[in-house]
Parts: structure tokens; sequence; C-alpha cells
């Protein structure tokens, strides 16, 4: 079984997918830790970032696994190196280029094709897993998932700076050549912003044990 869940940066998708997936027993698929841990190959390997087929071609050549339900790139536990605004910026760019996401996408259906999962990320119900049992929209206002991000105090970047750095993300993300951030037809839209992390919880949780 799938449970897929979208949404822009901000909207709890990551909290909300770990406590499910603990719930019901089930794996925690982060399809953004797939294209960070791509931006950490590329970072890593000195190539220009800007060329496009040897961005793609770096990235063809990493290997991605689960270990111990970490995530592993070219044998390396990498999951400390993912979230530093470099590798933030970097995967946002390398995750518009399409072959990188007929790469990625390849990794994820893979690790789908024998467990059951949470995949959450921005076109899981869309692109990667159009066939999910159940399909969630995550939404939130952009000011709202600001605060949350500045909260976390895991940004060095002031309010403001965080709040503009989402708003150009947002626009990348809706306008990319593929998987672009989009609301599935038959996916089940909840707005976060006036909620708690549990009261979201308790509504995705609802929605798979109705289903169930």
């Amino acid at each position: 079984m799938v449970v897929a869940i979208d949404g822009p940066a901000g909207v709890g998708k990551s909290s909300v997918a770990q406590w499910v997936s603990e719930r019901f027993g089930f794996f925690n698929l982060n399809s953004g830790a797939f294209y960070r841990a791509a931006a950490v190959k590329v970072l890593d390997s000195g190539v220009n970032s800007l060329n496009e087929k040897a961005v793609v071609d770096t990235v063809q050549t990493a290997t991605f696994d689960i270990i111990d339900k970490h995530l592993y790139l070219d044998g390396v536990n990498v999951e400390k190196r993912l979230r530093t605004p470099e590798v933030d910026k970097a995967s946002s760019v390398f995750s518009s280029i399409v072959d990188i996401r007929h790469i990625i996408n390849g990794h994820l259906r893979r690790i789908a094709s024998a467990i059951n999962l949470v995949a959450e990320g921005r076109d899981m119900t869309t692109v990667v897993f159009p066939d999910a049992e159940v399909k969630i929209y995550l939404d939130a206002s952009v000011s709202v998932r600001a605060m949350r991000r500045f909260n976390q105090g895991s940004s060095s970047l002031s309010l403001e700076d965080i709040e503009l750095s989402i708003r150009e993300r947002d626009h990348r993300d809706r306008n990319k050549k593929e998987g672009s951030l989009l609301i599935a037809d038959d996916a089940v839209v909840l707005d976060t912003s006036t909620l708690t992390l549990a009261q979201v919880y308790e509504k995705v949780t609802g929605l798979i044990k109705a289903y169930l």
C-alpha cells in the first residue's frame, strides 16, 4: 500500500509522514531527501553545476540505498548533510532537470515495489505514485510556513529572507518542466495553516483508517 503526501515546503509533510509511518508500520519514503542526496553528489564532485549534462551524468552514477531506514549515497549515510542552505538551494535547482527526475523516480519506484510506504514530496500523487491508495495534499500560507522554518532554528537566515526563499522555491516548484507541484484530482486537500501537527496527523490517520 502506498500513502502519497504532496505539498509545498514547510507544511509539515516530513513530520506527518514520519508519525504516520510509525503508526502503521510503513516505510517513510522522503523523495526530497533523494534530491538533496543527489545535490550532495554533484557538489562533492566539483563539476560545474550550470552544466546540465555534467550534473545529470554525475547523478546517474550515484547509488541510493535504504539501510536500517536511513538513506545512503554511494554506501555512505548522508542524512546529516541534507539540510544545509547550500544543499537546499542546489536540490531545488537540480530537481527541475527532467532527466534527474527520471533517475530519482526510478529509485523511488524500485524501493516501493515490495513494501508498504508513506511517500512525501512534490509530485508523489501526480507523477511518482499516481495509483497510490491514499493521496493527500497539505498546504499552508507562505507566512505560516516561513515562521515554522524560522522557529526550527535550523537556518541562519532572517524571517524575511526565509519567506523570500520559500516564495522563490514555490515558484520554481510550480513551474518545473516535469514533476511540478500540482494537486491531484483525487487528492484530499488539508490546509494546515491553523492546525497543529498533531491535528494534521489525526486527520491523515483517519483517511488511512477509512481506506483500510
